[in-house]
């Protein structure tokens, strides 16, 4: 009898599981990838795609889904709905469509916002296999050079620099030699980058399989007999580093690239992951970041969705059951209501709860929950630098540069972001710049003789809450000269390296937490989105934040999905798009990666016997 009631229940899970998996068609294949298109320079002809005005009339009729925002997360989440044949809406606040992909251009000067270099798009990997599908093949990326970032800790004499390299086994090699002394921790180090890389799926896992499962594995122990990689999803970057070396330089490379935590409360695995994802190379866009939301627009169009920008959404619109069924879009001094059996936002855990929810509902406990699983993040302070001169005048290249005051970096965010309002400008312990325009072949097209350089350094949002009530471009002298206190020594400080700059310097543009707010509509101007700290990578609050929410017929994508960055983003935008459609997208991606490189093998061995 038990024997019978196991083989019945073999057979539904079995059937159960291959349905899920493979009983929808796919909304990806080889076919859809067409051969790469000349870039479109004419700014009008791109203006058409990335700031098409909100309207009654371009809202497509027998809409399947609305996307609130128009970031990575959105976007990529929208074009594969679409791509399965969904009628899809996304709207825009801003005026123009790409989040943090997207460009401004000031005085013919361009910069990217949000996107400085991506890894791990090499041939037939599968961020790449994601990026040709949701773009068409129509996404084209430049390798950078192999010395990609070059990491100074403390000042004047005191400073030492090291340098990244990307390379299979150029990275670690180029390492030891930095480290002589070290190079045990630096194994040790690479072998954990290593497993980090092979058993990181299963951590999006705890957001695809059954909540009660997820729950199930991880509390009875199970999952952990299985994999060590959500115990060390839990363990603290300075804990792990530590036990490998006492070298407080070598410790700060393995959790160099910042994104407002410091190592003690964040996640060994994360930093691992942040490092290994240029192992195999780092790249741009050709034709600059927003290439991205550009050809991701087009291809949502292509099959009868549509995006469109100043759609401020004021809120989300609830049926009598209290299912999500559309959003209010602020029109003049009205709304424009638009309905649609599913809403996804791509703009966080606080904002679409907060903001977007009536006060009754959002108090609930259910969400509460939600929300208390994590933390807003720090705010993105960045100085926009345009020069009258070529990358070759200045004497910079497409190197990234990160600057650090000494080697105790818990200690210098601790102290940082302890400081008040007044003190904190003039004691900035860390800050990244790069030159976008050193990185992109088409700048030299677009902008001849012309320059541009990002900084990008983190602040306590705080500092500049006293004036989150005033009006863009209209905050008050106090505001501007307070912000340019930040942006004179962070200025100052990348022209202790290239001294050149500043004489070049004709353009320049301040964003801070408040400038992030209003034109990204990031919580609290926090570009990374909520707080990357250990608590959300603990497996049972990553089992627990998923992309379906308390409110039926509501999803959430982008960063808060899984991890922070372009690459978390779009990770975030398949998760979603996976729970939507009730299918694994992530499957066929891995077999259309087995495609691509059996197709390799087999031309590699033609050519070899033509």
């Amino acid at each position: 009898m038990w024997l019978l009631v196991f083989l019945v229940w073999s057979l539904v899970f079995t059937g159960g599981t291959y349905w899920y998996l493979f009983g929808t068609r796919s909304p990806f294949s080889l076919e859809s990838v067409r051969p790469k298109e000349p870039i479109e320079l004419d700014q009008r002809k791109r203006d058409k795609v990335l700031k098409k005005g909100f309207s009654r009339e371009r809202i497509p009729e027998n809409l399947d889904a609305i996307v609130i925002g128009s970031g990575l997360g959105g976007l990529s989440a929208a074009a594969c709905l679409a791509k399965q044949g969904k009628r899809v809406l996304v709207l825009e606040q801003h005026d123009q469509a790409g989040g943090c992909c997207h460009t401004f251009a000031e005085k013919g000067f361009e910069f990217d916002v949000g996107l400085h270099y991506l890894g791990q798009l090499h041939k037939n990997s599968l961020l790449q296999v994601a990026f040709d599908q949701i773009t068409e093949g129509q996404l084209e990326f430049v390798t950078l050079p192999q010395h990609f970032d070059t990491i100074h800790i403390g000042l004047g004499e005191e400073r030492r620099e090291y340098s990244l390299y990307t390379g299979k086994t150029a990275m670690e090699a180029h390492l030891k030699k930095q480290f002589p002394d070290d190079t045990e921790a630096v194994e040790k180090f690479f072998k954990l980058m290593k497993m980090c890389a092979r058993k990181t799926h299963l951590l999006p896992c705890l957001k695809l399989i059954p909540r009660w499962l997820a729950l199930f594995l991880l509390k009875s122990g199970i999952a952990d007999l299985y994999c060590n990689i959500f115990r060390l999803s839990g363990t603290s970057a300075t804990t792990w580093a530590d036990q490998v070396t006492s070298n407080k330089d070598l410790q700060v490379i393995f959790s160099y690239l910042f994104y407002g935590v410091p190592p003690r409360d964040s996640s060994i695995l994360i930093n691992a992951l942040l490092i290994h994802h240029y192992k195999r190379g780092a790249y741009y866009p050709r034709g600059g970041a927003s290439e991205i939301p550009y050809h991701i627009s087009n291809t949502i169009r292509k099959y009868g969705g549509e995006v469109l920008v100043r759609a401020p959404v004021t809120r989300i619109l609830l049926d009598k059951d209290g299912a999500a069924c559309g959003v209010a879009v602020r029109k003049g001094q009205g709304e424009v209501e638009v309905k649609a059996p599913i809403v996804i936002s791509n703009c966080g855990l606080f904002n679409t709860f907060k903001n977007f929810l009536p006060p009754e509902v959002h108090m609930k406990h259910d969400i509460q929950a939600r929300l208390d699983l994590v933390k807003p993040g720090r705010g993105c302070f960045l100085v926009f630098s345009g020069f009258h001169a070529t990358p070759e005048e200045l004497d910079i290249g497409s190197t990234n540069t990160w600057l650090f005051r000494n080697n105790d970096m818990d200690g210098l965010m601790d102290n940082y972001f302890s400081l008040s309002k007044e003190e904190a400008p003039d004691n900035i312990p860390m800050m990244y710049f790069t030159f976008p325009s050193a990185k992109d072949p088409t700048s030299k097209v677009k902008h001849p003789g012309k320059t541009c350089m990002t900084i990008l350094a983190m602040v306590n949002y705080e500092w500049f809450e006293e004036w989150k009530d005033t009006t863009v471009r209209k905050r008050g002298d106090d505001y501007t000269e307070y912000k340019m206190r930040f942006a004179n020594n962070l200025f100052n400080w990348a022209c202790e390296h290239f001294p050149k700059l500043k004489d070049k310097l004709v353009y320049q543009e301040v964003s801070t937490p408040l400038s992030n707010a209003h034109y990204l509509g990031a919580h609290r101007g926090a570009m990374y989105s909520s707080e990357q700290n250990l608590a959300r990578y603990d497996p049972i609050s990553m089992a627990k934040n998923r992309c379906d929410t308390p409110i039926k017929n509501l999803y959430i994508s982008g960063q808060d999905v899984f991890s922070c960055g372009i690459a978390g983003a779009l990770h975030g935008g398949l998760i979603c798009a996976s729970i939507v459609l009730g299918h694994i997208l992530y499957v066929d991606l891995l077999f259309i990666k087995k495609k691509l490189k059996k197709n390799s093998v087999v031309q590699a061995l033609q050519k070899m016997f033509c």
